[in-house]
């Protein structure tokens, strides 16, 4: 009998953890060589530090509640992406939303989108995208408002991904994974010294798969990043390194709303979540909505993305100091036309209980009764350039007793996005959205039975009979968004006492953002508007050391974010405007930055030889000058949110058997003051006759109050991996995330008596859109084979949990895999 092929075994691994329970005898061939190995078992991981010439202090001194991700734990989870690593992160969630970002990595850091806050190698890295994990070394996540760390933004803590570049030594590492949905994913790390001061390093990845789970959906992407270092481990070194990704996807936008207010059953608060599983319309109608269900459409919707990064890095050693300059240049490229499971009009539930059968509407064959869903298209293309220099000087010295860990710096930076949509009718101005006409044209599928294989055809508009290829909007038509950079920054950890060290950082960044709006038909030419802001940003935090391996900490810092922070790219709260009206240029004018504090006690302990890290923390942050509506229906700046939370977090090694990664947090993301929302008492009429023109009202907005969008109150992640030999390995991971909120919305009304007296009718219902709670388990086997040769297995969503794992303001909320299992070849040399 022929020798069974490494593939052939993984995948034979892959189908009996997916279909059968795991069990073991005692006893067996190597039972007594497995017990030797459990005396030989030794310590191969090391606990993290931050790595970067901000870090002037090891994470047991660094008086701010960090997180290190190594990357031995994001290849033992199996993650692919950044988003699955990040998942494993307690605190974090994840948001969705329909216009710049819409489907790629938009992480939530207590309560505050972090989108405009992901850095690579500590260079902001600002383009809507989905991230691979291929060339990642380690991930750091600095939770707190970090503005003197990072810039603008930050308002909850940023991620700084940190990339695989050449190191001493030769090596030769690869992986070939298969499983479930047809998952297929390789990967190759080749690091190289090819002289004593010169070397070479190469990661690269292939990736094909489909989604466990869901219908019709799939993801294929590519990628290498090569890099070369001249001067390893001399005083002075040049690292030139570049970074390509290329994907093409079907992107999945999950599931719709069961509600929306007007056609919600019952009053008080109502959770509207999915419409999964049994559900019954209006009409009395039950059907079956499975998790498989996908309403896009194969012969329209696609993602496709480019990421191109060239990065150039010069240090040199002048003893304890080192003098770095970094420069990039990056661009991102985006186009996608994205399935958005519109519920607005109603049409999930439904409105009536009967269809019109007269008049135009029965002439139409308006559906009124629910059980269809619009298949609302959003798109996109574009592209995200920028062009970034920083300098920094750090090092040790001391000042008689006293020990400065110092960083100055400096930045400069150009970026620049600019982004136009598709022609692409999708029944947009037809209302109702579902009716024969639009049925016929798969406008509107059925909320039960949807077909992703419909032959859907491009018309020149909603009404045409005329088909035309889908092209690209006039580039008249397109939004263009510029924005420049110079910043200072210093840092010191200045250690008074072997006891007392205090930690001391400043910022300053002037922030010039402009936007150039597409020309608006009849206009002669285009017009920019612009914005120019200056932040000064600080932290400050004192350590005690009651031993030199454990701290107690209290710290201070603010962050800063500007009008058009993520130009465009993400969900934009306090955008520059696209007109200049009289009205608008006031707004524009007046536009405040955000601004967010935060306050942190906490302990930290390293551990067992400093092989384990823990850490408590105590939080507070608060941001004032959010944009919403006045009492006057003005833009006013009067927003105000509060987070408060415990944080306690894990990472390293318990024994030399055991390794863990995760924690628990616990937030209280509150919005204290939403603004107000504008209502419109109606007009009171005699005949023709105008007694009463119809009056704005503002009342104090929903959201004031409520818990905070996008975010969980309770999280927890675990990640622990067992040897029991030099061998074996077994892993396993539970993961809980609490009741996200996307968004509020109530019936309040107001009227108006023939006298003019107004009255507000307090609401009888409010709608919170929401996804449930959930637990999530994956468990890994691992077999070392050889030194060269090793074999694991990796089975997530163990129990095949149907969770949600993003919420939307309205329309939708994302769905995350069924039950899937891959099996991984890995061999070094």
């Amino acid at each position: 009998m022929p020798a069974a092929s490494p593939a052939f075994l993984a995948l034979a691994c892959v189908g009996f953890i997916a279909s059968a329970p795991a069990h073991a005898g005692p006893d067996g061939p190597d039972a007594d060589n497995d017990a030797q190995d459990q005396n030989q078992v030794t310590v191969t991981g090391q606990r993290q530090e931050l790595d970067g010439p901000k870090a002037t202090a090891k994470l047991v001194n660094t008086p701010r509640s960090v997180v290190v991700l190594p990357a031995e734990v994001i290849e033992q989870t199996g993650s692919a992406s950044l988003a699955d690593a990040l998942r494993t992160v307690p605190g974090i969630t994840f948001g969705a939303a329909e216009g710049g970002n819409p489907i790629g990595d938009r992480p939530f850091i207590r309560g505050f989108d972090s989108q405009g806050s992901s850095f690579v190698d500590g260079v902001r890295d600002v383009a809507a995208q989905t991230r691979e994990v291929f060339a990642i070394e380690q991930v750091q996540i600095v939770r707190g408002s970090d503005s003197t760390l990072g810039g603008r933004g930050s308002a909850g803590g940023s991620i700084n991904v940190v990339t695989k570049l050449p190191v001493a030594g030769s090596f030769v590492k690869g992986s070939a994974s298969f499983g479930t949905a047809d998952y297929k994913r390789a990967t190759l790390d080749v690091n190289q010294q090819l002289s004593d001061t010169i070397g070479v390093r190469l990661a690269a990845m292939w990736h094909d798969q489909d989604v466990a789970g869901r219908d019709a959906i799939y993801s294929r992407r590519w990628g290498f990043a090569p890099s070369l270092t001249l001067g390893l481990g001399t005083d002075t070194r040049l690292t030139i390194a570049y970074y390509y990704l290329e994907s093409h996807e079907l992107p999945d936008s999950g599931i719709p709303f069961l509600y929306t207010l007007a056609n919600a059953p019952g009053t008080g608060e109502i959770y509207s979540e999915p419409a999964l599983g049994d559900i019954t319309t209006i009409a009395g109608v039950t059907g079956h909505v499975d998790r498989s269900t996908f309403y896009g459409l194969k012969s329209r919707d696609f993602r496709d993305a480019t990421t191109n990064q060239a990065t150039v890095r010069f240090e040199h050693d002048f003893g304890n100091i080192t003098l770095r300059n970094s420069a990039r240049y990056s661009r991102n490229d985006q186009a996608y036309i994205f399935l958005l499971p519109d519920d607005s009009q109603g049409n999930v539930f439904g409105t009536a209980t009967t269809n019109p059968t007269t008049g135009a509407a029965g002439t139409r064959g308006d559906v009124l009764t629910g059980g269809y869903v619009w298949r609302r298209g959003n798109t996109r293309y574009g592209y995200v350039e920028a062009l970034t220099n920083q300098t920094d000087l750090y090092g040790k010295f001391q000042t008689g007793s006293i020990t400065h860990s110092f960083a100055i710096g400096t930045e400069i930076s150009w970026e620049k996005s600019r982004r136009g949509t598709f022609v692409s009718p999708n029944g947009s101005t037809i209302s109702p959205r579902c009716n024969a006409a639009t049925i016929a044209r798969y406008y509107c599928t059925s909320l039960f039975n949807p077909n992703p294989n419909d032959p859907w055809v491009n018309y020149a508009s909603d009404t045409s009979n005329v088909a035309t290829p889908i092209v690209k909007g006039a580039r008249t038509a397109e939004t263009q968004n510029d924005a420049h950079t110079l910043s200072a920054y210093a840092f010191d950890s200045i250690t008074l006492l072997p006891s007392l060290i205090l930690n001391l950082g400043g910022r300053y960044d002037h922030f010039t953002s402009r936007v150039t709006p597409p020309l608006v038909a009849g206009a002669t030419g285009t017009f920019t508007l612009e914005k120019d802001n200056k932040l000064f940003n600080w932290q400050a935090g004192l350590v005690f050391k009651p031993t030199a391996s454990t701290s107690l900490y209290a710290s201070y810092a603010t962050a800063a974010t500007p009008p058009n922070s993520v130009l465009g790219e993400g969900q934009e709260g306090n955008g520059l405007g696209t007109t200049n009206t009289a009205l608008a240029l006031a707004i524009l004018d007046a536009l405040k930055v955000e601004k967010t504090k935060s306050y942190e006690v906490g302990a930290k302990a390293a551990l067992f030889d400093e092989q384990l890290s823990l850490t408590l923390a105590a939080f507070q942050t608060d941001t004032d000058n959010a944009r919403v509506t006045g009492p006057n229906n003005n833009i006013e700046f009067i927003g105000k949110r509060r987070i408060r939370g415990v944080e306690f977090n894990f990472n390293g090694n318990v024994t030399k058997w055991l390794t863990v990664f995760g924690g628990y947090t616990h937030l209280d993301p509150k919005i204290v003051d939403g603004g107000f929302t504008a209502l419109t008492a109606p007009a009171i009429m005699a005949g023709t006759v105008t007694i009463q023109p119809a009056r704005p009202v503002l009342v104090p907005s929903v959201n004031t109050g409520r818990q905070a969008t996008q975010t969980a109150k309770d999280s927890f992640t675990l990640w622990a991996d067992l040897k029991p030999t030099s061998r074996l390995s077994v892993g396993g991971g539970a993961f809980y995330t609490s009741r996200v909120f996307g968004g509020y919305q109530d019936n309040r009304s107001a009227t108006q008596t023939a006298a003019g007296v107004v009255t507000v009718n307090p609401a009888t219902k409010v709608i919170l859109r929401t996804i449930p709670e959930y637990w999530r388990f994956d468990a890994r086997l691992g077999y070392k084979i050889s030194d060269q040769v090793d074999l694991s297995v990796n089975v997530n969503n163990l129990t095949d949990k149907t969770y949600f794992t993003q919420a939307y303001t309205s329309h939708y909320a994302a769905i995350a895999p069924g039950r899937s299992a891959f099996a991984t070849i890995g061999l070094k040399f």
